[in-house]
């Protein structure tokens, strides 16, 4: 799922890379890879030790030497330099990987997974890239989300069937993706509207390859929608179009790729999906969004609904992008933070409730490189 985002380059999607400082509560000379969060804490998804909600970043309790952050829909997990991944928050279907299904609101170390390079995350399941190409999942998998070929739920790494050869993953709220060297895109789990990409309407427990996408760079997963980008910058999307989310100028639900409507001059970067909205950056830093908008989560100033890309126009220099359920993350070339959407408990960070339909700084947060967001809260890399 990419409620997170990623650095502006083909390198992964669900969050963004941030070696950044802080100034305010959460500065206090913090050490390299550590992670700040903010928003919703219900179940302990800010690791900070408590259940209560922030408006503000947070620190996350005793976490260093991180260097990638994904988030699911209220759990996290981080990738730490030395191949092991860490994680906290809801476990009612053991999403955080310690073998329990006790929410954690501080990080715990997820069992038995090390020489991981890339990491993703679903609503209530999470997903790792080891450095040999091979794919790792654990948490619910009542649609096969998890790839193992069953549907039962993992509280520790099982291996995805069948797949080698994988540069890089997303997770979905109930399916996942994987790009393989050879630039073909599979996928699995749920089925409803298409999200598998393979012309059919039937879940599958195991990868099956999206239909006719080759030289892909670039993936990402929203609620029941998936985003590709290709060598030549192009965006392609499949799975539910109910409000607009793949960008083709129809409300179509699609079983196989269609080309997103952006200016074929454009070259695209790096995509991220929201619930019902998604984003895409381009080379020269500046952002495009469509999908649903009923809490401004495109950005563009108004609550309409987008079924094409539109530009936001009040921010540029953009170095890397991520997404939340509601709302939407993106990092400038200087280090700043913005965040615009859907904010009742706090995730845009700017220490209001207040929704905001065009990006507004985080607070506190100076300098950046990665962000990931989950249904009602944000994370970022700083220090």
């Amino acid at each position: 799922m990419r409620y997170g985002g990623m650095r502006r380059t083909f390198g992964l999607g669900g969050a963004v890379l941030v070696l950044g400082v802080l100034s305010g509560p959460a500065a206090q000379a913090a050490p390299a890879g550590t992670v700040v969060a903010w928003g919703d804490n219900a179940d302990g998804q800010l690791g900070n030790g408590t259940f209560t909600a922030h408006t503000t970043a947070q620190a996350v309790h005793n976490l260093t030497n991180v260097k990638q952050l994904r988030g699911g829909r209220e759990h996290v997990i981080a990738l730490r330099t030395n191949g092991t991944v860490w994680a906290w928050g809801h476990n009612n279907y053991g999403q955080v990987g310690d073998g329990t299904t006790t929410n954690r609101n501080v990080p715990v170390q997820v069992s038995g997974l090390t020489a991981v390079k890339q990491i993703s995350t679903g609503h209530y399941h999470s997903m790792a890239l080891k450095t040999n190409g091979t794919v790792w999942s654990w948490g619910w998998n009542h649609f096969g989300q998890l790839g193992d070929g069953t549907t039962t739920n993992r509280h520790a790494p099982v291996r995805v069937k069948n797949l080698t050869g994988v540069i890089r993953i997303a997770g979905a709220r109930d399916h996942a993706l994987a790009l393989k060297s050879d630039g073909t895109v599979w996928a699995w789990g749920d089925d409803e509207f298409g999200n598998l990409g393979n012309g059919s309407a039937g879940r599958s427990s195991v990868p099956v390859r999206v239909s006719g996408l080759t030289n892909v760079v670039a993936i990402a997963g929203g609620r029941d929608h998936s985003l590709a980008v290709k060598r030549n910058g192009s965006v392609w999307a499949w799975g539910s179009n109910r409000y607009g989310q793949l960008g083709d100028g129809t409300t179509t639900n699609r079983t196989t790729p269609v080309r997103v409507t952006l200016p074929t001059t454009l070259t695209i970067v790096d995509v991220s999906a929201g619930a019902d909205h998604s984003v895409a950056l381009s080379g020269a830093g500046h952002v495009w969004a469509w999908g649903q908008n009923s809490f401004g989560q495109v950005g563009d100033g108004t609550g309409v609904e987008r079924h094409t890309p539109v530009r936001l126009g009040s921010i540029s220099n953009i170095v890397a992008i991520g997404t939340g359920r509601l709302h939407t993350l993106a990092v400038g070339s200087g280090g700043g933070v913005w965040a615009w959407g859907d904010n009742d408990f706090g995730q845009l960070g700017d220490g209001t409730k207040t929704d905001r339909r065009a990006p507004v700084r985080v607070a506190n947060v100076t300098t950046g490189e990665e962000v990931a967001g989950g249904r009602d809260y944000s994370v970022a890399l700083v220090g």
